[in-house]
């Protein structure tokens, strides 16, 4: 029997950490640590080696933001962040991609959903609820074009790869991406870990965020 996920759940608000902290124990996780602030956040992560941190973002001491740029920091073994966040949060969407998040749930989220995402960011892939990636593309739309990767960057790729990265961008799923080209789910994870190693990216959140970039997709594109 496989060992349980190891989870650690990052929030200021004491009864906010109690409510996940239950939820993720009932449904087989193991919580390995509860931290108050980023800081905490940090040096828990670091001792107790969690699967996944869920991370609010606005803590006292350090901030979430923070707190995931320096546990991400650790390359592909290091712990996958899931941010916590409420909507009035989202100005800090684009910035936690940035810092190495794989992905955000709500606060208020269903259980099933906070289950889903403890298990999709420890598979190492990521999620994205469709108002957050719309936040996303919006934060993209505003930022000038000399902040932009050139799109030579995506030079490496073939020209089946660059087509999954365009539909990673826009959302699709595997299962979705297989059915659009009209090939196996397995043949798509392996295009998107080829395209993943070729172009030095973590998880498909920083595909996302490199295809806006360099303007493979454009904001307000139809899918």
């Amino acid at each position: 029997m496989p060992a349980p996920l190891r989870v650690l759940v990052a929030d200021d608000q004491e009864l906010v950490r109690a409510g996940f902290c239950v939820i993720l124990e009932a449904s087989g996780f193991a919580v390995v640590g509860e931290a108050a602030d980023g800081s905490q956040a940090v040096e828990l992560a670091a001792r107790e080696g969690p699967d996944v941190v869920l991370m609010d973002v606005r803590m006292p001491v350090m901030d979430g933001l923070e707190a995931t740029r320096l546990i991400t920091a650790g390359g592909p073994g290091a712990p996958k962040v899931v941010i916590l966040t409420t909507f009035d949060l989202d100005d800090y969407v684009y910035e936690a991609l940035r810092a190495g998040a794989s992905g955000f749930l709500l606060k208020d989220a269903p259980r099933a959903d906070l289950i889903a995402a403890v298990r999709v960011a420890a598979a190492g892939d990521a999620l994205l609820a469709p108002s957050v990636t719309r936040r996303l593309i919006e934060a993209f739309a505003r930022r000038p074009a000399s902040a932009a990767p050139a799109p030579s960057r995506l030079a490496s790729l073939t020209p089946r790869e660059r087509d999954i990265l365009l539909l990673v961008a826009r959302g699709h799923s595997n299962t979705e991406i297989a059915a659009e080209l009209v090939v196996s789910e397995a043949t798509v994870k392996t295009h998107i870990g080829h395209l993943l190693a070729k172009l030095g990216l973590r998880d498909r959140v920083q595909a996302v965020i490199l295809a806006y970039e360099t303007g493979a997709v454009i904001p307000g594109q139809p899918t």
